[in-house]
Order: structure tokens, then sequence, then C-alpha cells
């Protein structure tokens, strides 16, 4: 019999994934062992107990069934959960690998959904003593019985250890994952149409890994595929850069064009690579002018300034893609930048109508790095760049004069630091405020650097903060905090306001 293939995930970045609980997260056998041992005493009969136990899956009323007469078979069955949770819970085990298989689902910010034959309130008893962590457990459900649920939680993966697990997660549409941890065989397991076996739980973390990857990239080829043509709003860091390959993948270099906007919020240094980069992929450059910095709002550099920087790109790259007979314009926001809680810019080119291909494929800036990686992309590992006004404290006027400062001083902290042979990842140097005299300096750089030649007291740092002040800060120091990513966020008195 064939295998089919696994079902193409959602473009939705939403993840839930569904684990059968005996065998599969559990090893119950020796509880249900005991309690079918003291229900035969009661009941005086005799039951194939080791039997019974070798390969748990069916419900529990089936198991019975060729044993008892069959007006007993309800009261058996209701008595054996009257007598489990004394006997049965604390003495089973979670099975090796159920915990990291659990935490590598909420890695990727997913669900846990447990669905399983079990009485539900038992059920419950063994994931809360055992403390696995699960958003919803489901019980009493068998075989195709568990697509329902499986389909009413949105689960896209279901793991298990049988082949009615295999039944229920093909009946839901879900991609099925087996365990040999329940006696079932991998052929059986096959036959019965799984997509994937794994040996036991420990290799499910690496599985899901991958199989998100896959699914994700292939979900961002499928809707570049439907979008005709297309043009990238292209900074040149790793995610434009990313989604600028993509298209040129899916729809060819002919049918896509990669616009960077030029002002005073750009480095000079991020020019050339990112032109050299997008050239290297065959598609057209397009270098407009954006004027954010004659917006009152951009200048004005509160809480939503971000919004009208990326409006004015916006409302510069929408005609120009008109303009050069492309159908759309995308963006590099991915699945993280959604739930990072302050990103007013997102707003504004949402209401501009702009796509955002790797957000709605769910790539994470993690999965973005790897696809990168693979791609052999020369930004797969290349650090943040952030526009230079993110450097300028809320509430200090941008103007072209700050931003070059900045600018300059960056460049004169990474010379300073490559003559002392200390190399620098991220770096920032942030602008507090005061007067044009009288302005302050923050320098961040990575938090390991913050030991050794760059510990308190040393010359090094001395020098650093002296080139700061060269270049027109009066006073300049070393954050002892080191980089972080939107630091100037935390300095906003009501961060709520601007979401």
């Amino acid at each position: 019999m064939p295998v089919p293939s696994p079902p193409t995930a959602p473009s939705a970045p939403g993840l839930a994934v569904g684990f059968d609980l005996d065998m599969t997260l559990i090893d119950s056998r020796p509880g249900i062992a005991a309690v079918l041992v003291a229900l035969a005493a009661e009941l005086g009969v005799t039951l194939p107990v080791e039997e019974m136990t070798r390969r748990l899956g069916p419900p529990l009323d089936l198991m019975l069934e060729p044993h008892l007469a069959r007006d007993a078979v309800g009261p058996a069955v209701d008595r054996f959960r009257e007598l489990y949770p004394e006997l049965a819970v604390s003495g089973a085990l979670a099975l090796p690998g159920a915990a990291q298989a659990l935490a590598a689902v909420r890695a990727h910010a997913g669900r846990v959904v447990v669905v399983t034959g079990k009485h539900t309130p038992n059920a419950r008893l063994h994931v809360e003593h055992l403390a696995l962590d699960v958003d919803l457990v489901e019980g009493r459900v068998w075989g195709v019985g568990k697509a329902e649920v499986l389909r009413r939680e949105g689960v896209s993966v279901y793991v298990g250890d049988h082949v009615h697990d295999v039944e229920g997660a093909l009946a839901a549409g879900a991609t099925s994952v087996s365990v040999l941890s329940g006696g079932a065989t991998r052929e059986e397991l096959l036959a019965a149409g799984t997509h994937v076996v794994l040996d036991d739980l420990a290799q499910f973390a690496p599985w899901l890994d991958e199989h998100l990857l896959e699914q994700r990239t292939a979900a961002l080829e499928a809707d570049l595929r439907a979008r005709g043509s297309l043009l990238v709003a292209y900074s040149g860091g790793a995610d434009s850069a990313l989604l600028l390959a993509a298209a040129v993948r899916v729809l060819g270099a002919d049918r896509v064009a990669a616009a960077t906007g030029y002002s005073h919020s750009l480095p000079q240094t991020e020019r050339d690579p990112a032109r050299e980069l997008a050239r290297s992929l065959g598609v057209r450059v397009l270098t407009p002018r954006t004027h954010e910095m004659e917006r009152p709002g951009y200048r004005a550099n509160q809480g939503d300034r971000c919004f009208f920087c990326k409006a004015e790109l916006l409302d510069t790259l929408v005609p120009l893609a008109a303009e050069h007979g492309l159908a759309h314009v995308a963006t590099g926001t991915n699945a993280d930048d959604v739930v990072a809680g302050f990103r007013p810019g997102i707003r504004a080119a949402a209401e501009r109508g702009a796509l955002t291909p790797l957000a709605d494929a769910g790539l994470t800036k993690a999965q973005v790095r790897e696809v990168s990686r693979r791609w052999g992309l020369p930004t797969w590992d290349k650090p943040a760049a952030a526009c230079l006004s993110s450097r300028v404290a809320y509430g200090i006027e941008v103007t072209p004069h700050r931003l070059a400062r900045v600018e300059r001083a960056e460049s004169a902290v990474r010379e300073v630091l490559a003559d002392a042979g200390v190399a620098v990842r991220d770096l920032r140097v942030r602008d507090l405020g005061g007067a044009r005299d009288a302005a302050r300096a923050s320098v961040e750089v990575d938090a390991a650097l913050l030991g050794g030649p760059l510990a308190e007291g040393r010359a090094l740092v001395d020098e650093v903060c002296a080139a700061v002040r060269r270049t027109g800060f009066a006073t300049a120091e070393l954050s002892r905090r080191g980089f972080r990513s939107g630091s100037m966020n935390e300095l906003l008195v009501e961060p709520e306001r601007w979401r």
C-alpha cells in the first residue's frame, strides 16, 4: 500500500499538535494491569492481563467483551474507572522523550491536545500527576472518532502508537506520526497509512522542526506562485532577502523587482550589499527616494514613528509597482514580527494592502535564517539592521543631523573594536537626547563582549566612548546590559497606546 503524502500545512502560523496518551506519552501498562487484576478478583473471573495490556489502544469495553457476559461489560467498565485513580495513576511513567516532544511544540508557539480513548477524568489525572504541559485533554474517543476532536481543535499533526491512531489522524486530514512504543510494528503502521514512523518520542523534536520548515516553505512558494508578479520592499536584511529569493525561484526574475527606499534613515553601509545581492538574483533594483522626514509624525518620534515611516514607504512603492506592471507589493514581515506586540509599521503596511508572505506562511525568524542558509544566501546570519531612527530615544525629534551622527558613531566604534581585535556582531549607538552640544549616547554591544577587553574599568571601554564623543556626542557610556533589540521600547511610558 503506498504511503500517502502528508497534507499541506495551512498558511496560518498557528500550530496545534495532538498526542495519544497510553503508550504514546505515558507507560500506563503496570497500572492498568493492577486494576485488571483487582477487577478480576472482585468479579471472580480470570482475565488474561498480560495479553490485554500488551497492545493498548482499543476502548476498555472492547477489551473486556471476550471475557465477560454482555450485560456484565458496562458495570465492569464503570468499576474499572472507579478503581483506576487509586491503583493506576501513581505508577505510570512518562515515556522517554515525552517532555521534550511537548516542549518542541511549545518552541513553535503551538498548542498541545491529548486525544485518547481513556476515560477523560482518569486521563487528566495522568497529565496532572506527571505535570505534562498540555492545553486540552479529550477522552473516550477512539479510531476515526478522534477525527472530530482533531478537526475541531485545528490539529495538523497527530502522534500515536496504534493503527487506530493512524485512522483518526487520516480521517481528520492531519499528518500521522507513529511511534514504536506501543507494540504495533513499523510494517503495521505503514500499512495503516501513517506518514511517519519514529522509534520513540526522542526523535519527534527534530522531525517537527524539519516538517514545519518544509511545510511553511512550501506554503510560501504556493502563495507567491498565486500572486503572478511582485515588488518586494527590500532592505537587504535576512527577511526581505529570503522573500526576494523565493519570489525569483517561483515567479522568475522578470516578474519580480526589489525596491529599497533611500533616505537619511538607511545607513550607507547597508546600500551596496543589498543592491549586489538583489542583482545576483537577476532582479531589477529600484531605489526610490522616500521622504519620511517630511511627515510630522515621523519627526516627532513618538511610539508610532514606525507607522509614518512604513506609510511613506508603501505610499511610494504601491504606485511604483503599478508603474512597472507588478501586481503586488510585499514586505519581509515574518511570523515572529506579527506576535511581537510592538510593530506599528505592520499596521501601516496592512492598511495600504501590502502582502506579508513570510508571516502568512508561518515562517519565524529562525526558520527564515535556516532556509536562507540552505539556499546559500549570504544574509542567513546577518545581524538585524533596524533603521537609524530606531537609535533615537522616543520623544526626541528625528533630524538628518541626529541620524548622521549616530551612523558616524557606530562606524567609529566598529573601527576601534576591529583595531583591538574584538569582533562585534550587534552594535547600536543610542541617542538619548540633549541639546546639540550636550547630546548623550549609550553604546550597546553583544552582551558576551562585556567581559574581557570590554570589562568595566578597561582602557578599551574608555577608547570606545571617546570615539563616540569625537563624532559629536557630549557624553557616551557603554551599556552594561548589552545589545537588546528594541531597547528603546522599554522607555515608552504607555507602550500599549502605540500597539
